[in-house]
């Protein structure tokens, strides 16, 4: 009930009024029977704005953090989030991360909507980061539709660390459902895991039109605040990938829509490259991995 009045009633009308999100591909969304919705995470707001635009209730697995605080914040934080319908997901890996993951699948068996963040945390930098293998175990062991969410400008709103958000339009672009069907049976395989997400996210790229990064997000930010705490100059989040960064260009200058740019290389480069008779890939990535 809490859920449907605070959408329908009280945040709903207020975010429509003020941010007026803008959404495509809505018709993506099944109108019944079981799905996961998996999205890029720019900030704290994409579980409220993405939630709005749904006509179906959607539950997301959100940190435990959010879950465990002692303050007031924290207990206010913790009754909100259990009251609009989210799970919390514990991020230690092994057993925890296994029971949060069930908890997902009960959403799934009972044909509801789940919602994922395979990023598992929000961006350093408005990058697109590698996904996490989770979301490719609940979809193969369930065998529901996957359906990919670019948030668009979001991070602009509400930045990392700001609490007031700046009042400017964000979107929403609803992919296709990806069917990850023919695994049936290989849940259990590694590689296969690793196969599905890396698919699912380079979709996410290609919705968002963001870069990819070949390494994880709460790596990133582990690295970054440790040399904070070291007092160094912290470089841009991802630098020490940055051959594994890949990006998807409409220019005309650039190659064809949905040919993969490596980062640090210009055309001119790989031509150049390319008639000496070299290598033009050197160790860099055609699509995430």
């Amino acid at each position: 009930m809490f859920y449907w009045v605070m959408k329908r009633i009280i945040v709903g009308p207020i975010l429509n009024l003020l941010f007026r999100p803008w959404v495509k591909g809505l018709d993506n969304v099944p109108a019944s029977g079981p799905a996961v919705i998996v999205s890029n995470h720019l900030s704290f707001s994409d579980s409220i704005f993405l939630p709005i635009v749904v006509p179906r209730k959607v539950v997301f697995l959100a940190k435990s953090e959010y879950f465990t605080g002692k303050s007031l914040k924290g207990r206010l934080t913790a009754l909100f989030f259990r009251l609009s319908n989210q799970l919390p997901m514990d991020r230690s890996g092994g057993a925890a991360s296994s029971s949060s993951l069930s908890a997902g699948m009960d959403i799934l068996n009972d044909g509801g909507v789940l919602g994922i963040y395979p990023e598992g945390t929000r961006s350093p930098d408005g990058r697109l980061y590698r996904g996490k293998t989770g979301v490719a175990k609940l979809v193969l062991a369930t065998g529901v539709p996957v359906i990919p969410v670019a948030m668009i400008g979001t991070d602009k709103v509400q930045p990392i660390g700001r609490r007031i958000p700046n009042i400017r339009r964000v979107g929403i672009i609803i992919g296709e459902p990806l069917d990850f069907t023919r695994y049936e049976g290989l849940e259990d395989d590694r590689f296969v895991q690793r196969s599905v997400t890396d698919e699912i996210m380079y979709e996410l790229m290609r919705l968002s039109g963001q870069e990819y990064v070949d390494a994880y997000a709460s790596t990133v930010k582990e690295r970054l605040a440790a040399e904070k705490a070291a007092g160094r100059k912290a470089p841009r989040p991802g630098a020490d990938t940055r051959r594994a960064a890949v990006r998807i260009s409409n220019d005309a200058a650039t190659p064809a829509p949905g040919a993969v740019t490596e980062i640090g290389r210009t055309p001119s480069d790989e031509q150049r490259t390319a008639g000496e008779g070299q290598d033009t890939t050197g160790d860099g990535t055609t699509g995430p991995a």
